[in-house]
């Protein structure tokens, strides 16, 4: 019997041997796909971070392009149909003025909506001068000038 566990203690030095070089060959592969992902990860990624730029600065242009006359439309039409939130006011800048609109018109919802009524009348009256003002006249008295009210 000595005999047949040599075999077997050869045999399994045998596989042994066998199982680490499978072992290092597979860890030599998996080490190579490893360095193919990540270059392929960074190639993609400098592509994306490219592509992010190229639209951040498309996006910008835009943005910058969108002078007084978008302002100018969508703050009076705003101001016609939602002047008693003072949702106009935020749109041109002027946060403190939107609140006081804003407080004003919920809060006229329970007060017999007299004071909603007032800020609405408000509104309108500001949407229809925001509208009928020439593009240059608007941007230079209420984005340039800061002019809050009427």
């Amino acid at each position: 019997m000595s005999e047949e566990n040599k075999d077997l203690g050869d045999k399994a030095e045998d596989s042994a041997k066998g199982a680490k070089e499978s072992a290092k060959e597979f860890a030599k592969d998996a080490k190579e796909s490893a360095k193919e992902f990540a270059g392929d990860t960074k190639e993609a990624a400098k592509d994306f971070g490219q592509e992010a730029k190229k639209t951040a600065n498309e996006f910008k242009e835009g943005l910058a392009s969108a002078g007084g006359d978008n302002k100018k439309l969508l703050a009076g039409i705003l101001a016609i149909l939602f002047g008693w939130l003072g949702v106009h006011k935020f749109i041109l800048g002027y946060q403190k003025e939107g609140i006081i609109m804003a407080a004003v018109g919920v809060l006229g919802w329970f007060l017999c909506g007299i004071p909603t009524m007032l800020v609405s009348i408000v509104g309108l009256i500001e949407g229809i001068m925001y509208l009928t003002k020439s593009d240059e006249e608007f941007y230079n008295i209420y984005q340039v000038g800061r002019k809050p009210w009427f």
